[in-house]
């Protein structure tokens, strides 16, 4: 199972080799906001098919951000990735904050699959050329207060800030805290706590800090990260009493630090209407939305029973009691099963009962996660084809066995066929895959007539019927 490393920030530069370059202005797909809401995001990173994969729990809920690819990146790999691992966990793989350039790709990915997308995860994403220069009459208001600031404190000047300015910044923390609107409010307080702990790491290479000075007071501060062509800003405070200050710092900054991005990002608004009042003003290009995707496992929603289907000479239905003599010597048949691929009895965790499998097969039917059809020739179970490990991609993989008394009479082929077309035509899967271990003669022969072969590896050959 792929495994995952909590972020810290000794993290940080390798995370920064994805994002530096990362083109999805979301401001999770950042270093800042992975370190800023550690203990919210609960972010850990593994690096797969040369992509960042960050894996998120939230509230105990697990949910990965769309994958980062560096240069040779294959995104679809990543996917793959994160799929098998949560099918091993048995959790959907919840893919979230995925940007609008990488929707339309998930979409064809997942034939099942629930979309949301809710307003306060929006990001603020505006022109650079906006907030640096204020021009147009929209900004009217804007350039008005920063004339006021500069008439009212014309000595203020705005420069990068450094971890030398350490002793500024902790008096800036003491003056804003003192006339802080929002000190009864818990989650205010919680924001300012992380902004406090994230100004420490100003003057890293990947963060950007600046700030206003009146003489030697800072009044106030802002800290950023560059993501490909956009400007992403963690953090924008100021005191409250210098009035203008806050258009004059996102005017300086932007001037200062925006080069050539083409975007600036001021984040969500946290569902704060006072946020969401001040980051309208300013005019954003566009509200930047995040889709959450939740692949469904619904191929069998549908089926409310495991049908009859009917061959030349068999017949393929449910399990039913009376066949859990015929069923149990089946599964606990080890010269039958050595290429079963699993040891049933071991997967019981537990002792073998006479309901065992028999109670197995029943409740995965129930958990849509596999159906167990008896292979009966004169009303007399032979065999069994299981349809299971359903993907979200609308695949499924076929397994067949046969009782060793009836070897030889093509059986297996008839009832692996007759699964295979029902999987495909009712069930509506895109495709039906199978695999024999490569010394298993007899189950080669059996695939490759009814099947297309479609690769093998040192273990298995594989086989697979599309559409």
């Amino acid at each position: 199972m792929q495994s995952f490393k909590p972020v810290t920030k000794q993290d940080a530069p390798k995370l920064r080799r994805y994002y530096q370059n990362c083109s999805y202005g979301l401001c999770e797909y950042s270093v800042g906001t992975k370190l800023m809401w550690r203990k919210t995001l609960h972010p850990a990173w593994a690096e797969i098919a040369g992509c960042l994969v960050i894996r998120n729990t939230i509230d105990g809920q697990t949910a990965f951000d769309y994958p980062v690819p560096g240069p040779e990146g294959d995104e679809d790999a990543a996917l793959a990735a994160i799929e098998a691992y949560c099918l091993e966990k048995g959790v959907s793989p919840v893919i979230s904050v995925v940007p609008e350039c990488r929707a339309a790709k998930l979409l064809a990915r997942y034939p099942y699959v629930r979309v949301s997308s809710i307003r306060t995860w929006r990001d603020y994403v505006y022109y650079r050329e906006d907030l640096q220069f204020f021009t147009g009459r929209r900004y009217s208001g804007q350039r008005n207060h920063i004339k006021k600031f500069r008439t009212q404190w014309p000595e203020a000047r705005f420069r990068s800030l450094t971890a030398a300015d350490k002793d500024a910044v902790d008096r800036f923390w003491e003056d804003y805290e003192a006339e802080f609107p929002k000190g009864d409010n818990a989650k205010a307080r919680d924001e300012l706590s992380l902004a406090k702990k994230m100004l420490k790491l100003a003057g890293r290479p990947w963060f950007i800090a600046g700030g206003i000075f009146d003489g030697d007071r800072l009044i106030a501060l802002s800290l950023a990260e560059r993501c490909g062509d956009t400007l992403i800003i963690h953090i924008e405070k100021a005191l409250y009493s210098y009035t203008g200050v806050y258009p004059t710092l996102v005017q300086e900054f932007a001037g200062a630090f925006g080069g050539d991005c083409q975007w600036i990002n001021r984040e969500d608004d946290a569902a704060d209407r006072g946020l969401r009042t001040s980051k309208l003003q300013y005019g954003p290009a566009k509200l930047a939305p995040k889709y959450r995707f939740e692949p469904q496992n619904e191929l069998l929603s549908h089926v409310k029973a495991i049908p009859e289907l009917r061959t030349e000479r068999l017949t393929l239905s449910a399990l039913e009691e009376a066949d859990i003599p015929a069923y149990n010597a089946l599964v606990l048949d080890r010269e039958r099963n050595r290429w079963w691929g699993y040891d049933d009895a071991a997967g019981l965790g537990g002792p073998v009962e006479e309901r065992s499998f028999f109670d197995v097969a029943r409740r995965d039917f129930e958990n849509r996660l596999a159906v167990n059809f008896a292979i009966r020739l004169d009303g007399k179970l032979i065999g069994e084809a299981v349809l299971y490990r359903f993907d979200y991609q609308g695949g499924a993989e076929l397994g067949c066995r046969i009782d060793r008394a009836y070897d030889g009479h093509g059986y297996g082929t008839e009832a692996f066929a007759a699964v295979a077309n029902w999987g495909l035509y009712r069930v509506q899967l895109n495709r039906v895959l199978a695999k024999c271990y490569r010394e298993n003669e007899a189950s080669f022969k059996m695939l490759s007539s009814c099947m297309r072969r479609s690769g093998e590896d040192e273990t298995f050959f594989y086989f697979e019927k599309p559409v």
